[in-house]
């Protein structure tokens, strides 16, 4: 009996001790629904079809750049306040408009992990119509990148769990970095300073090229020395179906360029539309553009997308997701 207490007691301690570890301990949540690149609007009908709705559809469901239909950023479903319950509270992405006379503080806030994970969730406070629509066109820039940096950890988080780890050294070797590709990527071409890596199916093909070449004189990140050097490299290494025919990049619409920063990696975005001369194919195209470690090269990882039958924003969304997983090897 003796025993027994000494146990019991044992067990006790344990639990309490395990107890007072969690106390502090966020509550486990439950995995996100809903599709990817879809937001929950929670806001009345009157707003919804109003101005309101309609700043938020400018922003949020505006028509994607550089590709061939027409295909919104997002897609917005609106939810009324009062049915906003705790189905619609798993959603991925949320943006909920909060006008209130009452309201303590006004502005966008932005929240991680609200109700489910991985959430974001976006809340306009403001005490009147007016004061909202000042806060949104404020946060005009702030407000599609959240969501769009949402759904794009969201896919480099699943890219590491199911990684293809295969394709770590044809990166590494060509840039001192790596990618981090899902399964299902094969590695199409290597050479000393070119590599192809591409999911392949029957009617679409998501791929990323990386490629690197001496830093020119003058200024190296300009949009023409970027495109003439794309060309150049397209093509001797991506060759179309017929004899003779490459990859080069469209000249129908001009390709845009912009500097981000991510990860402490300054780059050099280029948007565009790639086509194969001497045959009847083309798509979009993103590629970041920075230099070697050693500054003496310029390395350039790049994502393109083909499927005529299908949408191309999430097809594009998910491999340019793949740029943004690079990292130094350390």
């Amino acid at each position: 009996m003796k025993r027994i207490l000494q146990i019991s007691a044992l067990v006790a301690m344990v639990l309490a001790l395990a107890g007072c570890k969690g106390g502090n301990r966020k509550p486990l949540l439950p995995n996100v629904s809903g599709k990817a690149g879809e937001i929950i609007v929670v806001i009345d009908k009157d707003n919804w079809e109003g101005d309101i709705g309609n700043a938020f559809r400018e922003l949020l469901a505006t028509d994607c750049p550089y590709l061939a239909q027409r295909e919104p950023l997002f897609t917005l479903a609106n939810v009324p306040p009062g049915s906003f319950n705790n189905m619609f509270k798993m959603h991925r992405n949320i943006l909920i408009l909060n006008i209130n006379p009452q309201n303590q503080t006004t502005g966008m806030m932005y929240k991680r992990d609200q109700w489910a994970r991985p959430q974001s969730v976006a809340q306009v406070n403001a005490y009147d119509k007016e004061g909202a629509l000042a806060i949104i066109d404020e946060a005009k820039d702030q407000l599609p990148e959240f969501f769009e940096a949402a759904e794009r950890d969201r896919i480099i988080a699943n890219s590491i769990l199911y990684e293809e780890l295969t394709l770590r050294d044809p990166v590494q070797k060509l840039t001192g970095g790596i990618l981090h590709f899902p399964s299902g990527y094969k590695l199409r071409k290597e050479t000393d300073d070119f590599v192809w890596i591409a999911d392949e199916k029957q009617y679409t093909n998501q791929a990323v090229l990386i490629y690197r070449y001496p830093v020119p004189e003058n200024d190296p990140f300009s949009m023409e020395n970027i495109i003439a050097k794309r060309n150049e490299v397209m093509q001797a290494n991506v060759p179309g179906m017929f004899d003779g025919s490459y990859m080069t990049t469209s000249t129908a619409v001009e390709p845009t360029t912009r500097s981000l920063k991510y990860h402490g990696i300054d780059f050099m975005e280029t948007r565009g539309f790639w086509e194969v001369e001497g045959d009847y194919m083309g798509g979009p195209f993103v590629s970041h553009s920075f230099y070697s470690p050693d500054g003496k090269d310029i390395i350039v990882t790049e994502a393109f997308v083909h499927a005529p039958r299908y949408d191309k924003r999430p097809l594009l969304r998910q491999v340019e997701s793949i740029l943004y997983s690079f990292e130094w090897k350390k």
